[in-house]
């Protein structure tokens, strides 16, 4: 059975996270997803960890897409994009507002060269409003969007996690939003514009908190716990930490149990959620006392027989060896120049399809001439005039790309 996007060409442009993280989700279940990079690269290539000159994130963000290397800034490159877009289903952009426009490749002008078209337009704060045209990044919005608010010690300054989770979130957004128009173009309702902010992408997981805040509740940070549900959070062992779940009334008394503690089941303090969130700190100390006690393959394992929701905090380098993940096929091993690397998979698992082996991120340019030549038709000298300064050899920009 062919994969649930096979058949729809995506043209990728715009650099770093985001847009281009919704282009691999797209490209994982069978899109063909056309990546525009600018002469000398998109700056991921040279980010965090660097092994043989390309950054393993770039080899993430990349995989399964044909790469070509356009200078959009000129002419030539510009009409590369045009002679490319009737021959394409989507546009994931991620630049400033309003820079399509200035090049001439605005929604009116995409949609003439190609009705139908999805446009997918992915910014810091959204193509309309006040602040449109204020540069964004993921670190921006998770501050502005009360992300920050909600992350650290109770009584400490805010702190983020060491991931870009407001261009993860977006580019989610941005994925499922593709999706839902193509969805609604099957039907007859023709191309549209889907408009994605890395502000709305973090305000969209506050559960309630926007609501809470409405009536008075001001939510704020919780350290390793989580407010208003106890016993919830993490405790030390003798060699980490795990995680333990059980708020519900018999996941606690199993808990008790486990611990060979039941009484604290019928303990005042503890019976009932407002109950023990009162009594929050006499109740964990209580737990810690017992986890302290026993290394983490004890605690789990008690846990386990008694069915109690619980997990190790890992490591990067933990997940490698997780058998949960390798029994699920989460975690693909391929080998690029000669290197054995570890890529996770992307997205929910489907009954129908088959996730392909990863093909990570390649050399900047590989598929220039064969994209433009046999897709767009362009000439040998129109492909060389596209590609711009370096020619699809150079490894990364003299600067980062403006912020989206």
């Amino acid at each position: 059975m062919s994969a649930p996007l096979s058949g729809i060409r995506v043209l990728e442009l715009g650099q770093l996270v985001a847009g281009p993280f919704a282009g691999a989700l797209l490209a994982t279940f069978g899109a063909e997803v056309i990546k525009v990079e600018p002469p000398g690269g998109d700056p991921i290539r040279s980010w965090r960890t660097v092994v043989e000159g390309t950054s393993m994130w770039w080899r993430d963000l990349a995989r399964h897409k044909k790469l070509v290397c356009l200078d959009l800034r000129t002419e030539a490159g510009r009409l590369a994009v045009r002679r490319l877009i009737p021959h394409c289903d989507v546009v994931i952009e991620n630049f400033r507002p309003g820079r399509l426009e200035d090049w001439g490749l605005g929604p009116d002008e995409l949609e003439r060269l190609r009705p139908g078209l999805v446009l997918c337009r992915v910014s810091g704060h959204g193509q309309t409003g006040p602040d449109r045209d204020l540069p964004g990044y993921a670190s921006v919005a998770e501050a502005r969007g009360g992300l920050r608010r909600l992350t650290g010690p109770v009584d400490g300054a805010s702190v983020r996690a060491n991931l870009s989770l407001g261009d993860s979130l977006a580019g989610l957004q941005a994925a499922f939003g593709v999706v839902l128009a193509l969805l609604q173009r099957e039907r007859g309702g023709g191309g549209q514009v889907v408009d994605v902010s890395l502000l709305e992408s973090v305000i969209t997981v506050l559960e309630a908190v926007v609501a809470e805040a409405s009536v008075g509740s001001q939510r704020g940070p919780s350290g390793g716990t989580i407010t208003g549900v106890a016993p919830s959070g993490a405790w030390s062992c003798q060699d980490g930490e795990v995680v333990i779940g059980a708020n519900g009334e018999t996941l606690f008394a199993r808990l008790c149990g486990a611990m060979g503690r039941p009484e604290l089941a019928r303990d005042a303090r503890f019976v009932g959620n407002p109950a023990r969130v009162a009594h929050r700190r006499a109740l964990d100390a209580e737990i810690g006392r017992w986890t302290r006690s026993r290394t983490v393959a004890e605690v789990l394992a008690a846990l386990a027989e008694a069915k109690v929701p619980a997990g190790p905090v890992q490591t990067p380098a933990d997940l490698l060896a997780d058998p949960q993940l390798q029994a699920r096929g989460v975690l693909c091993e391929v080998v690029v120049d000669g290197r054995r690397m570890v890529f996770p998979q992307l997205g929910p698992r489907l009954s129908k399809h088959r996730r392909d082996v990863v093909e990570p991120g390649g050399p900047l340019g590989r598929d220039t001439a064969a994209v433009l030549m046999g897709l767009a038709g362009l000439s040998e000298a129109e492909v060389a005039a596209a590609r711009g300064d370096g020619g699809g050899l150079g490894n990364s920009p003299d600067r980062a790309p403006d912020p989206p």
